[in-house]
């Protein structure tokens, strides 16, 4: 079992606004970018830093800003970091809210968030992220997204794309969403994303999200069987998107089309440099996926051979 450190709550300012609130940051190596993603959040209840043994000062900025700290050791399977912390940490607020370390409030939506969780209507808050990268706000190409981060502790899960996950495939829910058992809503209000890590960083963290990409289509029969949220064109968002990606898997040529869609269709060459080498990564991430779903059915296909 992971081994909790804890040191004691943040203190927010007599200025600021108190939210009675579970911060989870799950955070590895993010030295860079947590002092201002923690320094949005001094008005929270507590925040949660969960590092997964971070070579970086990741763990002592988060005392030193008033996080506890949680290091969370991966040894493939499920659930992973997120949910994992939601099992197992002592939160002590019945709102959750998840963040990521390159990820800042605006005043605004704090204010926001402080009006929604009084509500007894809703269980749920999708909130929309500002997607800034290499120091531009990508304002095309479909970059910023609404993602459900804001829920009731009692309410939220993880679902589950795929049950048997190694150490190459990420410690955390990468594109695996939150299941709220109740009513949800949208915020107006955007979280900023500002990622200040270099492309090399960026690459080899989506090299990781690819491998667990491909294994989840590899395998959708076996998704079938978990709480995995069902793919529909006409559902909500996330649910969209996993019904086109799943139809474009099988389009030849569909990293190039995606690049396509997202740099010409969708306006991404309006944002300059960093928009081109943005969509670019995009599509060269779908073929790494593509590729790999290429060799695992490849490396089946062998076995099986061997085995008749």
């Amino acid at each position: 079992m992971p081994k909790l450190e804890e040191t004691r709550e943040a203190e927010a300012s007599p200025s600021a606004i108190f939210l009675r609130i579970s911060v989870i940051i799950a955070a590895r190596n993010e030295a860079r970018n947590l002092p201002a993603c923690l320094d949005s959040l001094r008005g929270a209840g507590e925040v949660w830093v969960v590092d997964s043994n971070s070579s970086d000062e990741t763990a002592e900025i988060a005392r030193l800003h008033g996080a506890k700290v949680a290091q969370f050791h991966y040894h493939g399977g499920w659930p992973k970091k997120r949910q994992w912390a939601m099992n197992e940490l002592p939160l002590a607020y019945d709102w959750v809210f998840l963040v990521d370390a390159d990820e800042v409030l605006t005043p605004e939506l704090t204010a926001e968030i402080q009006a929604a969780i009084q509500s007894p209507i809703y269980d749920g808050y999708y909130v929309a992220l500002q997607m800034f990268f290499l120091g531009r706000r990508l304002r095309h190409s479909g970059a910023s997204f609404f993602k459900l981060s804001l829920f009731r502790r009692s309410k939220g899960r993880f679902e589950c794309r795929l049950r048997d996950q190694d150490i190459s495939m990420c410690d955390m829910e990468v594109h695996e969403h939150v299941i709220v058992d109740g009513q949800v809503a949208k915020l107006k209000n955007f979280l900023l994303h500002r990622n200040v890590e270099s492309v090399a960083r960026y690459i080899e963290k989506h090299n990781e999200y690819s491998n667990w990409e491909a294994r989840v289509w590899a395998e959708q029969r076996r998704e079938e069987k978990t709480t995995a949220l069902v793919p529909d064109l006409f559902g909500n968002q996330a649910q969209r998107r996993r019904w086109l990606k799943k139809k474009f898997f099988s389009v030849p040529g569909s990293p190039i089309l995606l690049f396509f869609y997202k740099y010409v269709l969708r306006l991404g060459f309006l944002d300059g440099r960093p928009g081109l080498i943005y969509c670019g990564l995009q599509g060269i991430q779908f073929f790494h996926v593509k590729a790999k779903i290429y060799e695992l059915r490849a490396k089946k296909r062998e076995l099986s051979d061997v085995r008749n």
